[in-house]
């Protein structure tokens, strides 16, 4: 086995140094396009946050001759990144089944809506904090009374249950009701058709916010009725939504969601844009008053 000098075994030492640096940067510039982006930075950097948005009131609401969008959501991102010195670019309008696919392709930073956190989501994205909770009914055709006290009894093969697909309402007829019939809806269908099927016996039950059932009943009266009114099926936090691992980002978007909260921002907002009294259920503030303010 040759013997080489201790200068020569430092230069091959270095050397072969060298070489490994160079390897992993060329593997490094082969797999950058896999590499998590830096969203805080890239916020940062550009002065926007870029958002993909699906319309649902009362988070999101599009005009339909202007374009522009309004609601909780929309107003409060807009004035949560004016308080960060940064502005809101709108990129694109995206469904409940897709929203998350533009997350992880890197189409935009955040999803506006009123997101509800859940296992499956989970998996793919992370959430802000909420800026109101909602219940979940269980809508039937009026006067049919077959679940009455037992909704688990639509959870068999002779019963159709209508569902978006993507949305919440699909997750739920999937975990809740297995058994049963899925009538399903393409991933942009408005809300109202899904409660639709059920007024027009196409379906025997859905599943909606209450906000939304009611809105519904103000235009068809007496079509559908809720047979969970005293419990909701679930009740969903609603959220952002952005891609895993942001933490600089999240942290910074969640402050500025706390700082609208805690000052009544978003409440002012709920207060406008409820339309039904009790359907929107409000956040709690995070304290109590001090017993020194009013000493007995």
């Amino acid at each position: 086995m040759p013997k080489f000098s201790a200068g020569r075994q430092i230069s091959l030492f270095i050397a072969l140094a060298l070489l490994v640096g160079i390897l992993a940067s060329m593997t490094l510039s082969q797999v950058g396009l896999a590499a998590e982006p830096n969203v805080y930075e890239r916020v940062i950097n550009s002065g926007k946050i870029r958002v993909g948005y699906v319309t649902q009131p009362p988070a999101v609401m599009k005009d339909p001759n202007t374009g522009k969008l309004s609601g909780v959501f929309a107003e409060t991102l807009i004035e949560a990144a004016k308080n960060l010195n940064l502005e809101v670019e709108w990129v694109e309008e995206v469904s409940w089944g897709t929203m998350i696919e533009g997350l992880l392709a890197d189409r935009y930073d955040i999803v506006c809506t009123q997101v509800w956190p859940n296992a499956s989501r989970a998996v793919h994205a992370d959430f802000s904090v909420p800026l109101y909770y909602v219940g979940v009914g269980a809508y039937v055709k009026k006067g049919d009374d077959r679940f009455a006290g037992q909704i688990t009894k639509a959870d068999a093969p002779d019963f159709k249950v209508a569902a978006i697909d993507g949305e919440m309402s699909s997750i739920i007829a999937a975990k809740m009701f297995p058994k049963a019939q899925k009538v399903s809806l393409p991933q942009l269908t408005d809300v109202s058709q899904m409660l639709l099927q059920v007024a027009q016996g196409k379906a025997d039950m859905t599943f909606a916010m209450t906000y939304d059932g009611e809105r519904f009943l103000k235009s068809n009266p007496g079509t559908i009725e809720n047979i969970t009114v005293d419990r909701a099926i679930q009740i969903f936090p609603n959220t952002y939504m952005f891609r895993h691992g942001q933490f600089e980002f999240k942290a910074m978007i969640n402050a500025a969601l706390t700082e609208l909260i805690n000052r009544g921002f978003v409440d002012a907002l709920n207060d406008k844009y409820e339309e039904f009294a009790g359907a929107l259920y409000r956040v709690a503030l995070p304290y109590r008053p001090s017993p020194l303010i009013n000493p007995k």
